[in-house]
């Protein structure tokens, strides 16, 4: 372990060009991360059944290592879908164990029945986890982040899951409203702790709003911000409006949110298709902003080997690159992988660098 850890951090420096990388701020790295990351796949009797009554399932096809094991590789940036079940066992059963018998247990410890968030990609058919609940995820976390105290801050993206499937036998998700983000960021203050986590207010500063200080490149560096986590809750609409409410520049707010340029809260940016808007990626990155994209979606660029939205990824900017292949598919024969030049996965930002 010693020795791979030291290869890790010769890789490290020789990528910053004997630079010391602690004087960077978070906002001149680049780093790659996963999408969705907490995803199993979906039983192959299952995954048969549903493909022949949707149009198409492959975007599905495709699951993750453990989270410390992603972090272990050196991924920077998770994502983390969460359910609200306040009472506990609304997806205790789903759907698809019916459809197809003698399927593996997927929650042989029964805590899909406790009260809490649940961390799952679709309810009822593609419902497998490594930890079916968050505060499991954020245990893991915890106790990786205190064997490795060193490590580069981890970004983490939240979804906030409640869309209905119009369908029969589907259960109906819990509305997320602003008590449950109370309750959701409670449990990330319960399970990581305030000592383990980079919040707005702390961007904040003297700053009179969140944006302004954004805009004045206040992110710590990163010698401050090693052994940290951020959290980004990635929604718009009524759900934003809903988590920003009372909470001018996020004050209060342990996680930042995907808020629209212009406004105070404006600050990690979620814009996920960098062929398109790549330029614009480019110009938020120059102006302070922390922007995430994405390298594939869906399982399309893995199938074609097509590294073009990549490409774009890098040269935007964009600090957090996100992508299900970090290690080639074991799903289907395809050679993409996405990692930076040597093999690693932290390195200087092209386009912003004080």
């Amino acid at each position: 372990m010693k020795s791979l850890l030291l290869t890790v951090f010769l890789i490290f420096s020789v990528f910053f060009s004997g630079e010391n990388p602690d004087n960077l701020k978070i906002n001149e790295l680049q780093v790659i991360g996963s999408h969705n990351s907490y995803k199993l796949a979906i039983d192959p009797e299952l995954f048969k059944l549903v493909s022949k009554n949707a149009k198409d399932m492959s975007g599905l096809d495709y699951s993750h290592i453990g989270l410390s094991e992603q972090l272990n590789l050196g991924l920077r940036n998770l994502e983390i879908d969460v359910y609200s079940d306040t009472i506990g066992g609304k997806y205790a059963t789903p759907l698809g164990m019916k459809l197809v018998k003698n399927q593996p247990e997927f929650d042989p410890s029964q805590k899909m029945k406790l009260p809490g968030f649940k961390v799952f990609h679709v309810q009822d058919i593609d419902f497998r986890s490594h930890n079916l609940l968050l505060r499991d995820d954020l245990k893991e976390l915890k106790k990786w982040s205190d064997a490795h105290p060193a490590h580069e801050p981890v970004f983490i993206t939240m979804n906030a899951k409640d869309d209905v499937i119009e369908k029969a036998g589907f259960t109906v998700p819990e509305k997320f409203t602003a008590r449950s983000f109370d309750l959701l960021e409670e449990e990330l203050k319960t399970n990581l702790g305030l000592n383990k986590l980079i919040t707005p207010s702390g961007i904040q500063g003297k700053y009179s709003t969140l944006e302004e200080a954004v805009l004045h490149f206040n992110w710590p560096k990163l010698k401050n911000a090693r052994g940290k986590f951020i959290f980004i809750l990635d929604e718009t609409g009524t759900k934003r409006k809903d988590f920003i409410n009372n909470h001018p520049s996020l004050k209060g707010r342990i996680m930042f949110a995907n808020a629209e340029p212009g406004t105070p809260e404006a600050a990690i940016l979620i814009i996920n298709d960098p062929k398109k808007d790549g330029m614009k990626i480019q110009e938020y990155v120059k102006k302070g902003y922390i922007v995430r994209t994405r390298a594939d979606a869906d399982t399309r660029q893995a199938r074609e080997n097509d590294y073009s939205q990549f490409e774009a990824a890098k040269a935007s900017g964009a600090q957090i690159i996100t992508t299900d292949y970090y290690r080639k598919s074991t799903h289907f024969k395809s050679d993409y992988e996405v990692f930076f030049e040597k093999g690693v996965f932290v390195r200087k930002n092209p386009v912003i660098h004080h």
